[in-house]
């Protein structure tokens, strides 16, 4: 089946004082080491401050080592299956770009059933995608209704899934809630508003995030209720943020955008305008530490915030490469969607927050 390397994303909190620019270029001055914890391979960087650090006579500088660890896993066995009596058919819809083909995998790996029918723009028309051992025939936008109608007596359990591209996104959700069937919105861009609305107004059963990461999506929850508890707690400090996509991400990161609305609330002054984007791929792999083979494909974001004497430093850091998470979380939404259809519980939209309110996931 092969093997997985899966890499713990690095996170560090960080007490120095520092100037400007050191606090600029610590997060790229690293040493690293290998060392092994709990019988695992682990890298480790050793983050020191630069020769050039003003630091006052009665303190020494700090060094924070972050440990990156790598976990070779069958790729077979990374999602654990779901009971028999809870598989169901997904119809994956975005199937030809690579975020349907990783949730394609990992529907597979978790024992659901995949429809071999996909929808797509007219230029994917007649394609047949092999993935996950599966043939999945994709379907341009004529027709859709009766396709999708036509699929959905068949399986009446079906749970829909759209990763297809911001310029769908609101006529995809008219068609799924005109035809009823419950679906799972990963798919960002579009009016959000009228899709909120249209979903809304049918009364189906809907998860829509931006977000499917469920670690993320909790890291982000506890900032809003540390924010919410907390407010001004951070007043006077100064934020840097920087934030590494792929070079094919135009957009400033929605993720970070919620994180810094966060520390907003806990007093800091910062503008959006101020987020530091890295899309080059050298800088990426020099500077940010993105490894080669997830260039086109990685989330790597660092928040630090110094206090007004410098004397006082936090950093907080979330690296996601690939797209397993993603792809976990969207299947474990699924799963969460088809628990409220069988018992037929409210039908409103629901968000990653409930997913992992309900607890139970793989």
């Amino acid at each position: 089946m092969g093997f997985s390397v899966l890499k713990a994303p690095p996170t560090s909190l960080l007490f120095a004082g520092s100037t400007n620019d050191q606090q600029q270029n610590r997060f790229f001055s690293n040493l690293r080491f290998s060392q092994s914890i709990g019988g695992r391979l682990c890298n480790l960087s050793l983050i020191k401050p630069s020769s050039s650090t003003s630091i006052a006579s009665n303190r020494k500088p700090i060094a924070t080592i972050t440990a990156t660890q790598q976990i070779e896993k069958p790729i077979a066995s990374s999602m654990s299956s779901v009971p028999e009596k809870l598989a169901f058919p997904i119809m994956v819809n975005g199937c030809t770009g690579k975020m349907g083909k990783a949730i394609i995998d990992a529907g597979v790996s978790a024992g659901l059933y995949v429809l071999p029918i996909s929808f797509g723009s007219e230029s994917e028309a007649g394609q047949i995608v092999e993935v996950g051992g599966k043939e999945v025939h994709v379907h341009g936008p004529s027709g859709r209704e009766s396709v999708l109608a036509s699929l959905f007596e068949e399986n009446p359990d079906m749970i829909v899934i759209d990763f297809t591209v911001p310029a769908a996104v609101n006529a995809n959700a008219e068609l799924y809630s005109k035809v009823g069937v419950p679906f799972v919105m990963g798919t960002t861009g579009g009016d959000r508003e009228l899709l909120y609305k249209t979903v809304e107004d049918s009364k189906v059963y809907a998860v829509i995030s931006p977000q499917m990461g469920k670690q993320v999506v909790a890291f982000i929850a506890a900032m809003e209720i540390m924010a919410e508890q907390f407010p001004g707690a951070f007043s006077g400090y100064s934020l840097q943020v920087m934030e590494s996509h792929q070079a094919s991400k135009l957009d400033t990161s929605g993720t970070a955008k919620d994180v810094i609305k966060c520390f907003q609330k806990l007093g800091i002054s910062y503008e959006l305008d101020q987020i530091q984007q890295i899309r080059d791929p050298k800088q990426q792999v020099e500077m940010v530490g993105v490894p080669e083979e997830h260039l086109l494909g990685h989330a790597f974001h660092m928040y630090h915030l110094t206090s007004p004497d410098q004397t006082v430093s936090f950093e907080f850091q979330h690296n996601v490469c690939g797209r397993s998470i993603y792809a976990e979380g969207t299947i474990d939404a699924a799963l969460f969607l088809a628990k409220k259809v069988r018992s037929k519980a409210d039908k409103h939209i629901y968000n990653m927050i409930d997913v992992l309110r309900e607890g139970n996931m793989r």
